[in-house]
């Protein structure tokens, strides 16, 4: 619980970070917003897959079976393919010098399959149980509730350092491609 649940709300944030760098990328033409898309998308894919790989096996022994297609162990699988997806096309259009235009469209309609993974335990009745922290309060004892929130902090902060450092590397390494660019020309 304590991996698995900060692992599936970070594989979920992280698309919808690809849906607002894409955002500020289509409207704004923000010009870190397609290097923010780009770094946030295998950090995001990681988590997605960490939250697939914890959810089989912390489901074997109550479902019996590693793999169930429920709606929202599918949808999250569709959600670790989108990555996948994402990764491809922003990678090409980069390898071939374009603004990642399309890369950002991808990104905005991925975020459909967001409402799909969060609302899925309540619109099909399957194997994944329910929501158990809620606005009125939490079905998960107290005992073993407090770990969680620090669980998720410590995850969140490791998302944020990867991604930082992701952005980082690649910004550093437009500037040695652009520096041999102009030494080249001279």
């Amino acid at each position: 619980m304590y991996v698995h649940v900060p692992a599936a709300w970070l594989g979920m944030a992280g698309w919808a970070g690809i849906a607002a760098a894409s955002i500020a990328q289509l409207v704004w033409r923000h010009p870190l917003a397609a290097v923010a898309g780009r770094a946030l998308a295998p950090a995001g894919a990681t988590f997605a897959a960490v939250c697939l790989l914890t959810g089989s096996i912390w489901g074997r022994p109550t479902w019996g079976t590693w793999w169930e297609w429920d709606g929202r162990l599918t949808s999250m699988l569709i959600l670790f393919f989108l990555y996948l997806g994402y990764i491809a096309l922003a990678g090409a259009e980069k390898e071939r010098g374009g603004e990642g235009r399309l890369a950002a469209l991808f990104g905005l309609v991925g975020a459909i399959n967001l409402p799909i993974i969060h609302y899925s335990v309540l619109w099909w009745r399957t194997l994944h149980q329910g929501q158990s922290i809620g606005v009125q309060g939490s079905s998960i004892d107290a005992s073993i509730l407090w770990p969680l929130p620090l669980s998720a902090l410590g995850f969140t902060a490791l998302f944020g350092a990867a991604v930082l450092m992701r952005m980082r590397a690649e910004l550093a390494e437009a500037k040695v491609e652009a520096r041999m660019r102009r030494a080249a020309s001279e």
